[in-house]
This record gives structure tokens, C-alpha cells and sequence, in this order.
């Protein structure tokens, strides 16, 4: 018989169904318009308590999160999109800001904590840029299993880049160590709006097996 730890692996290793992967990638699509069915704390919260799972280097966990829910809020958000973000944003039930936080290290004792110098290989470094690039990169990929994960839980997402960094960072940031990495809205997307399927680079050209 398996013991718990091999039961464990031997479930994380198997592959998920075709339905998953549909769902996921293949059939997901980036979504411009919203259909009326709202989106709740519930569900913000287990989106979150998936994507956490994500592994980051040394467990920095450096994404935060801020979501727009209000009428109120998303004014505060609508003079810094881009034009055409603007329309699709306001009638998003949600609408993500994820941040990065570049002071990420102050966690590091919680969250890698059998290594007592985790702190300050970031905090004491005489270059901010090894703190820099891991902030940004490991905000990144939480940032893609945010997208995963809303899309696992039965939402479907629009991550867009056109809006002024700046701007966000001040009206919702000030005074923190977080900066904007991209917005994301959320919720139950119009079919009906969605542009034609655009097509992918094939594995042939961008990948190499060595």
C-alpha cells in the first residue's frame, strides 16, 4: 500500500481531464463584454486561496490584490484606462489591480522561515535590483495563476495593459511599496462580444529541445 506521501505525489502527477484543459486554455477566452451575473466575496476568495498554491521563488509571495467592486471605486479607475479599456471595465462586475509589492522580503521570515538569512540576501543588498527583478518576476506568474484560477473556479477574465501605471499607483497604492503589474476584470463574460479566435505560434518556432 502507498503511504500518505507517496499517495500525494501520485495524485499532484496525475494529468487533469480534457473538460480541465478546455476550460483552462484551450476554450478561454479573453473577455471584452459582461453578462449581468455578479461576482462574490466567495468567489474572490477562493480565486485567491488557489492561486496562492503557485510556487514563487522562496515563497515571496510578492502579488497583492485590490478589487473594484463599487460604482465608486471604479471611478477612481475610469480617468487612468485607456480609452479602449474603459467601456469593458465599468461593466465588469470586478475589476483587479494586481500590484507587486517590491518590500515583498519583509515576509520572508513567515514564509520561508527555515532560512533565517532569507530577509536579508533582499533587504541588505547593496544592489535593489536582485529585489527588483524578483518582485516583478514572481508578481508575474501569480499573476497567471490568478488568471487560471479565476478561469478553475468558473469565472472568465479580461487582463488588459492599457492604462497609466502612474496614475493607478497613485490613486490606490500611495504610500505603500506596491506598484501596478496589470488590471484584470472578472466575472461572466458575453459570448457574444468576443473577437474571432486569434491563432498561436506553433511549437516548432519558439521552442527547442537541447
Amino acid at each position: 500500500m502507498l503511504d500518505d506521501m507517496t499517495t500525494t505525489q501520485a495524485s499532484a502527477a496525475t494529468a487533469i481531464s480534457e473538460d480541465a484543459l478546455n476550460a483552462l486554455f484551450r476554450e478561454a477566452r479573453t473577455h471584452n463584454g459582461w453578462a449581468g451575473q455578479g461576482v462574490d466575496d466567495e468567489q474572490l476568495r477562493r480565486l485567491y486561496d488557489l492561486m496562492k498554491w503557485g510556487p514563487t521563488s522562496m515563497n515571496c509571495s510578492p502579488a497583492r490584490i485590490i478589487f473594484l467592486r463599487s460604482d465608486a471605486a471604479r471611478e477612481r479607475l475610469k480617468p487612468h484606462l485607456s480609452p479602449g479599456n474603459v467601456e469593458k471595465t465599468m461593466s465588469a462586475p470586478v475589476t483587479a489591480i494586481i500590484g507587486t509589492d517590491y518590500k515583498f522580503y519583509e515576509y520572508l521570515p513567515r514564509l520561508f522561515p527555515h532560512s533565517p538569512t532569507a530577509k536579508s540576501v533582499f533587504s541588505d543588498a547593496a544592489d535593489s535590483r536582485h529585489a527588483e527583478l524578483t518582485a516583478f518576476r514572481n508578481a508575474t506568474l501569480q499573476g497567471g495563476y490568478f488568471i487560471v484560477a479565476a478561469r478553475a473556479i468558473g469565472l472568465d477574465c479580461g487582463p488588459m495593459s492599457g492604462f497609466d501605471a502612474e496614475a493607478v499607483d497613485r490613486e490606490f497604492w500611495s504610500g505603500t511599496s506596491v506598484r501596478t503589474n496589470f488590471i484584470c476584470n472578472l466575472g461572466h463574460g458575453d459570448h457574444s462580444k468576443l473577437f474571432g479566435r486569434l491563432p498561436r505560434l506553433e511549437f516548432d518556432e519558439v521552442c527547442r529541445v537541447v
